[in-house]
């Protein structure tokens, strides 16, 4: 039943879905999982310890997470094919500022530029316009939309270990840089027809607004900020930013430190990209069935579980017990978090809505890596790093099921 779901909605939606799809991948190019793998390089080119890298990543992130709820928002007021080609030929332009950076000052520019582009800005416009466009389906377009993003997860990181080694890791950037261009004129032909789209998304909304319970679904993004349930949901939501983000962007410093190849760990990404679609193939129609906010009061436990089974391990085997688990905690956040902000905030400024919280998370994937840097220099060992994620998950969940308690507004998941 699910699956004939999925393909019956694929089909009806094919060139949208793509777009989505193409554009969460496109956003590889500024997501921590790729950057990490330059990392080591990075460091060893401008001299920089765990600590200085993880510092600059930071100040970059914060810098994107500042912007961002301004430049985040604007997709509620530009068209999206406008919005879109001027992100990804931002992002495309990052590349190239990375490829050419001479002084630590630049470095920081660079980080900036991918992080705002790319984590933020493209991966904000696959999510938000699946959300907004898609109503009562949300659950199963961020779901097929998402798996853009684990593709990335699953086949660049190798790509660029293997780029890196052949080429270097400027010239790889470089290279990033053109393929990201390249994908400009697709996301643009797939969008043909997108302004019938948007007309009917704006009578759904006037409808909405007709009736006093619709129009008091649609919160702007102060009112979500007044609202107490939104600080309980909080620390659950921004998790896997910063956890994922300062395991994805140390997996070779774990690597080091278990004595395990970076060949092994960044070729392993398949498992998780893998678990990753199985989560998200699950939840879309449970969303669209149940609510999101019925689903996602225990998505942070399969993270906690991976990272309690990768903290003790010394054979690598182990590696893929852990991003099996946190992959489908990546797909249940993929999934469920953007279908929840619609859930109970509405749709008519999602696009500030969703920009706020992921401004915020941007913030909290910033202080991930540094964290683990500071924690690593001052000698505590991977070992503990991970056992303090897992306990950051499990006092998470109990506000995020408090918070969840409350149904959301039911002519929100109706109308979206």
């Amino acid at each position: 039943m699910a699956l004939r779901d999925y393909l019956s909605f694929a089909r009806a939606n094919l060139r949208f879905l793509a777009f989505g799809l193409v554009v969460a991948f496109t956003s590889s190019a500024g997501q921590t999982f790729f950057i990490g793998v330059f990392g080591p390089e990075v460091r060893a080119a401008f001299s920089l310890s765990h600590t200085e890298w993880g510092t600059i990543y930071m100040i970059g992130t914060l810098s994107s997470a500042a912007l961002l709820t301004y430049t985040g928002g604007l997709i509620d007021r530009m068209d999206l094919r406008l919005f879109a080609g001027v992100v990804i030929a931002g992002l495309a332009g990052a590349c190239f500022v990375m490829s050419s950076i001479q002084s630590v000052v630049a470095l920081t520019v660079a980080i900036f530029l991918l992080r705002q582009m790319g984590q933020g800005l493209t991966s904000h416009t696959a999510s938000t316009s699946m959300a907004r466009y898609h109503g009562a389906h949300r659950g199963k377009a961020l779901s097929l939309v998402s798996i853009g993003f684990t593709i990335g997860e699953a086949v660049l990181p190798v790509l660029a270990v293997a780029a890196i080694a052949a080429w270097g890791w400027r010239q790889t950037y470089s290279v990033s840089g053109f393929v990201v261009l390249a994908i400009i004129p697709i996301v643009l032909w797939l969008l043909k027809g997108h302004a019938h789209r948007h007309e009917q998304h704006l009578t759904d909304v006037r409808e909405q607004n007709s009736t006093d319970a619709s129009a008091a679904g649609n919160k702007t993004r102060w009112e979500m900020l007044r609202e107490p349930r939104f600080y309980l949901l909080l620390p659950a939501a921004v998790a896997p930013s910063f956890i994922m983000t300062a395991m994805f962007f140390h997996h070779l410093t774990l690597a080091e430190a278990k004595g395990w190849s970076a060949e092994w760990v960044t070729g392993s990404y398949w498992v998780f990209g893998l678990s990753t679609v199985l989560a998200l193939l699950t939840a879309g129609p449970l969303i669209d069935r149940l609510t999101a906010a019925r689903i996602m009061p225990f998505y942070l436990l399969p993270l906690a579980a991976g990272l309690i089974l990768l903290a003790p391990a010394e054979d690598p085997l182990w590696v893929l017990a852990y991003l099996f688990l946190g992959g489908i905690n990546s797909g249940l956040y993929f999934a469920g978090l953007t279908a929840l902000w619609a859930e109970l905030y509405g749709v008519r400024h999602l696009g500030a809505i969703k920009s706020t919280v992921g401004a915020i998370s941007v913030f909290a994937s910033a202080l991930g890596p540094v964290t683990v840097g500071v924690m690593l220099d001052l000698g505590f060992p991977i070992e503990t790093v991970c056992l303090c994620f897992a306990a950051y998950c499990l006092l998470a969940t109990p506000p995020l099921m408090r918070a969840l308690r409350r149904p959301p507004v039911a002519a929100d998941i109706a109308t979206g």
